[in-house]
């Protein structure tokens, strides 16, 4: 029987690079979308993966890249009009006869969230919903375990610090990018059975923050603290490194609710393994991965410069993802709400009456 021919965007990103390799080690046929061909894209293709550039806002190369394909993983590119990539790639889905749209969201995802990015993504995922004649599946995870936790590690292994700006008694079960990708394949491999449906990925158990700090220091062998660093100090921090406004301008919201207990609650479930037929990883599990990254390994060296970087980040220029917001016009609901604040959110995601973000920060503290 041929097997169908699945497109996964974001080819070259953590989710989608993992969807490609998890189809290709059970025999799907791959066509990857990439932005731009580089040496990731190469590399692709030597796996086994027919690649092709497709720009995600552009209905014609989305239409193009589309042809000869029954099913999609739709990794949604983190931008302030990615409205308008998922609306390009809805009209190309239906001009081309798509059976089935995977489409990854988040956990927070609302009408009424402060976060622009989430509250697209609740549009993006019913308007995919809405396509007459093609099934669609969410997968929308909280904070992966790799993002941002584990993109601390390198802090962790050479200056025993793990500075993040959450509270150190926020709760997740973060699941790792590799199960997230196991989820989203399980579904693209069955479209009937999982039509219609949103998963939730998590890891095995839920852990503080200070929890996290533990085992990182377990890993690397020797003390980790976590320490909440200011936001203007992250914002600087994070430009240096590359990362957009839109995304710092999201994540001051999403610091917030993790505080608040949003991504406890949930958590863990057993979504992986009832999806996968595998546990989740645990975090121990992960941190090891990104401990044995090259930017991780300890050495005197390393130390020394990453002593350096860290000295360095008070004096780098700053960042005000909230100017570049009102620069851009950014619509903005007429009561935001954070994810536990929303009677929507709260009853979507199944969260009793009795659950308030009071009742989430004390079994945090208990």
């Amino acid at each position: 029987m041929i097997k169908p021919k699945i497109l996964v965007t974001g080819a070259t990103g953590k989710t989608g690079g993992a969807v490609v390799a998890e189809l290709l080690a059970k025999g799907s046929p791959v066509r990857a979308a990439v932005r731009v061909w580089d040496a990731r894209s190469d590399r692709l293709q030597r796996r086994g993966a027919q690649v092709v550039v497709a720009d995600l806002f552009d209905p014609g190369q989305l239409m193009d890249a589309m042809r000869g394909v029954q099913r999609a993983y739709y990794c949604p590119p983190y931008h302030p009009f990615v409205i308008q990539s998922a609306s390009a790639f809805a009209v190309a889905a239906r001009e081309t006869g798509l059976e089935q749209i995977v489409g990854l969201s988040q956990w927070l995802a609302g009408p009424n969230h402060p976060a622009l990015m989430s509250r697209q993504l609740w549009l993006i995922d019913r308007m995919f919903a809405a396509l007459p004649g093609i099934a669609h599946t969410v997968v929308n995870p909280g904070f992966f375990a790799d993002s941002p936790y584990l993109e601390m590690m390198p802090f962790a292994a050479h200056l025993g610090v793990f500075p993040l700006p959450v509270a150190a008694e926020g709760r997740n079960a973060p699941p790792s990018v590799d199960d997230i990708a196991r989820v989203a394949v399980a579904a693209l491999l069955d479209p009937a059975r999982h039509a219609g449906k949103s998963y939730r990925p998590t890891g095995p158990k839920l852990l503080t923050v200070t929890e996290m700090a533990a085992v990182m220091g377990q890993v690397v062998g020797h003390d980790v603290r976590h320490v909440r660093t200011p936001l203007w100090m992250f914002y600087k921090a994070a430009k240096a490194q590359g990362k957009e406004p839109i995304l710092l301008g999201g994540l001051k919201h999403y610091f917030q609710d993790h505080d608040r207990g949003a991504f406890a609650v949930g958590a863990p479930n057993d979504t992986i393994r009832e999806l996968t037929g595998k546990d989740a990883e645990d975090f121990e599990t992960i941190t090891r991965r990104h401990a044995a990254l090259p930017e991780s390994r300890q050495g005197a060296g390393a130390r020394l410069a990453a002593f350096a970087r860290f000295m360095a980040v008070p004096i780098l220029p700053g960042m005000d993802p909230a100017a570049y917001e009102r620069a851009q016009g950014q619509p903005v609901p007429p009561a935001p709400h954070l994810a536990l604040d929303d009677a929507g959110w709260m009853a979507s995601h199944g969260v009793e009456g009795s659950f308030t973000a009071d009742s989430a920060l004390k079994g945090a503290l208990a």
